[in-house]
């Protein structure tokens, strides 16, 4: 599985993943995250020409998704948190990573291209999403407290530095 940076072309399949990934969600029980058409086309297209879109290829199909963002405060979201992140350096985020059910493995893919990048990260996610949370304890993140996103919705925070 290759890691690249996502075009405009590629906005319709990336969609047909997330709609594919809110199911995969509903199944598991997490009815909470993902609401109210979220992540729109219009969130996407804003990850596009920030170039933070990226998609993961295998067999030469478009089989994941997500954002990466890095630098001193790369989400302002990030800034307050009822709890302690393990450091105050710049850092990596990766959000509205999202895969089908056809391909595993994506999730690690995101974050070890992540790591390429920086060797601090940071991700949240729903309290509801028991997958991506068991996903990031075994990959060693370590769970720092609440962190609010933009609707106000509280979300489970976690972070990673790697020396």
């Amino acid at each position: 599985m290759q890691v690249q940076k996502a075009i405009p072309a590629n906005i319709d399949i990336i969609l047909t993943i997330i709609d594919e990934a809110r199911t995969i969600m509903r199944e598991n029980g997490n009815t909470t995250q993902w609401n109210n058409g979220y992540p729109s086309r219009a969130t996407i297209l804003e990850d596009l020409s920030q170039d933070h879109a990226f998609v993961c290829i295998a067999n030469d199909k478009i089989v994941g998704y997500f954002c990466f963002m890095q630098g001193n405060n790369p989400d302002p979201n990030y800034t307050f948190i009822e709890g302690d992140w393990l450091n105050n350096s710049p850092y990596g985020v990766i959000h509205r990573l999202a895969s089908g059910k056809t391909v595993k493995g994506i999730a690690q893919k995101a974050f070890d291209f992540a790591f390429t990048k920086t060797n601090n990260v940071r991700v949240d996610t729903d309290h509801n999403n028991l997958p991506m949370q068991n996903f990031l304890k075994k990959a060693g993140f370590t769970y720092c407290g609440v962190i609010y996103v933009n609707d106000g919705t509280p979300r489970d925070a976690f972070q990673k530095k790697i020396p």
